[in-house]
């Protein structure tokens, strides 16, 4: 018999527990739990009413879940002793068929983790593509994790539970993810072109980043739409609309990187949408107004200094001073658009008129773990928060560490590290989105005997709205004074960015909010920290943006960074039932 979902809404209970006995290691009491939020409106509100069962469960019915399951590769593996379903995933990762050296890896990490954590390690085996993780790839993620925090661990456990009980559904019930596994191989293609050898660079119209920008308009015209690309490399498809006079909706984001970075930043945002897209362009759909997918060149700065270069060009305020701007080997800006066969003079023809736009609508992963720490596959931006970002520069007086006494010190560093404690305990003193960051340090030429006379640090103060953030800076620039004055340093502050908040459209949220909940997704509003293609949309339209839970803890801009292709695949669910409701706003 083929179990569908609609017959696990309507079964009855002893029935529903025999077919799902299993999806959760020897934790029937799952089952029994979450039968009561019956019926399912959809395949991912059954999934997050089973993993929010476990969630929200006493820390000793968690324990018990994460000590229902086995080691890999361990004496219950190797005798035999395991369910079907673990058996299954074991060998599918190849696990019974290590090599001596893995084998004993992975026989002293078990006894390593178990002794530290008093639990299991448990990972999904298939991955967050389900295509399965390799021998080392699990080898490395265990000696990774074994470092972790035991209250970090245990969480990561329970996610990775919930990951494998989604994936033990998707093949009970013979599910085919519509658009999650697409967007992760195009991902994972793309992902492998790099500027460097190790890791993935790709900054703008590098090799590599051209390369990116041809595939994405081939994937793009497989996909039914007009393609071209602009004088500043963004890649831009439309879906064309048959009524006369239809504006554009326009979604996307950027397909550059950081350096070192991860696959999904950004490039997530333009392969969604183009698999929707290709969906609406195979059954002869129509919208009723343009579709807009746009990947834009340059979000991050990495090669030239200065971020959001295509999305500038799109609201029409690409400052022409930047083509002079020259890059580590000493190319301009100029230079490196004419070699990628760009014609700078024609960047102001990307200008998008407001009249003729709808609105704009950004998809990201979320690079944090607020999603990931709810158990939730999306979340709808409120607000981007503002950014206000210094260079400091203290001086006090070089002397000897061992004869000047410590009442007669103008030490530098340590009016720099009251000043970095002072913003940690003036951005916690509020329960809003405020946060404070000393990314650099620095005590120039320092020695071991010697008292610092300088000190450079930065300061970067963010807050989804700007009072908020305004009224922390005022506070931090006053301490930073007082601090000074009184430890007799003298300090040199330069404003290297000043950038407002940009709130989402409510009219826009409501939409996306809309159509979360007919995914059978609770609704869950939070503000973004950190800044997207969307903050300079805003100048242009209203914006909405649609998160994407990342794992891995909810680290981004890092190789670690990652999501599974189940989220992706609500994701463009969400989006494509958005698309097919959209009513313009006022």
């Amino acid at each position: 018999m083929t179990i569908t979902l609609h017959h696990l809404n309507r079964c009855a209970p002893g029935e529903f527990f025999e077919l799902l006995d299993g999806i959760y290691e020897h934790s029937p009491w799952i089952l029994h739990s979450a039968i009561r939020q019956r019926p399912f409106v959809s395949l991912p509100a059954l999934k997050l009413a089973l993993a929010g069962v476990a969630l929200h469960a006493t820390p000793d019915q968690q324990l018990a879940l994460l000590r229902a399951h086995p080691e890999l590769a361990g004496k219950a593996a190797l005798a035999g002793q395991l369910t079907r379903a673990s058996t299954g995933e074991q060998v599918a990762a190849g696990l019974n068929n290590c090599s001596v050296q893995e084998l004993a890896a992975l026989q002293r990490l078990n006894h390593d983790y178990k002794i530290r954590f008093g639990f299991p390690f448990i990972i999904a085996v298939k991955g967050p593509d389900g295509q399965g993780l390799s021998r080392q790839a699990i080898i490395d993620a265990f000696e990774r994790r074994l470092k972790s925090a035991r209250a970090d661990e245990f969480a990561e456990c329970l996610r990775q539970v919930g990951r494998i009980a989604e994936l033990r559904l998707n093949d009970l019930l013979g599910h085919t993810l519509q658009f999650g596994d697409v967007i992760l191989a195009r991902l994972d293609r793309i992902g492998a072109w790099s500027d460097d050898a190790q890791g993935l660079t790709c900054a703008y119209l590098t090799q590599a980043h051209r390369r990116t920008a041809a595939q994405l308009a081939a994937w793009m015209e497989g996909a039914g739409m007009q393609v071209h690309m602009d004088a500043v490399g963004n890649v831009i498809g439309r879906l064309a609309s048959d009524v006369p006079g239809a504006r554009s909706l326009l979604i996307g984001s950027h397909y550059d990187t950081v350096r070192n970075g991860g696959k999904y930043d950004g490039r997530a945002g333009i392969l969604l949408p183009i698999a929707v897209v290709q969906h609406l362009h195979q059954r002869g759909e129509k919208l009723p107004f343009h579709l807009d997918v746009i990947g834009f060149a340059e979000e991050e700065g990495v090669r030239f200094k200065s971020t959001f270069l295509g999305s500038n060009a799109i609201i029409g305020q690409f400052d022409p001073g930047l083509l002079d701007r020259v890059d580590a080997e000493g190319v301009t800006m100029r230079g490196a658009l004419a070699g990628a066969g760009h014609d700078p003079a024609q960047i102001a023809a990307s200008a998008r008129q407001r009249d003729d736009v709808l609105a704009f609508v950004e998809v990201h992963i979320e690079q944090g773990p607020v999603l990931l720490e709810l158990g939730l596959p999306v979340g709808i931006v409120s607000a981007i928060a503002g950014s206000s970002r210094y260079l400091l520069q203290l001086t006090g007086l070089a002397s000897h560490a061992g004869t000047t006494p410590m009442t007669m010190r103008r030490d530098a560093a340590a009016a720099a590290a009251e000043i970095v404690l002072y913003v940690e305990q003036r951005c916690s003193s509020t329960q809003s989105s405020l946060v404070g960051t000393v990314g650099q340090l620095q005590v120039p030429n320092g020695s071991l005997n010697v008292i610092p006379g300088a000190c450079q640090l930065s300061l970067d103060i963010r807050a989804a709205d700007d009072a908020t953030r305004t009224a922390a800076v005022h506070d931090i620039l006053q301490a930073i004074t007082a601090i000074c004055a009184r430890r007799q340093i003298e300090c040199a502050l330069e404003c290297i960015m000043e950038a407002q908040a940009a709130p989402c459209a409510p009219w826009l949220m409501r939409q996306l909010a809309d159509a979360t909940l007919r995914a059978g997704v609770d609704v869950f509003e939070l503000a973004s920290g950190a800044g997207h293609d969307a903050m300079t949309m805003a100048k242009l339209t209203d914006v909405a943006m649609l998160f994407i839970r990342c794992g891995n803890g909810g680290i981004s801009h890092n190789p670690l960074e990652t999501m599974t292709s189940d989220d992706a695949d609500v994701s463009a669910h969400i989006l494509l039932d958005f698309l097919r409701h959209f009513q313009p706003g006022p």
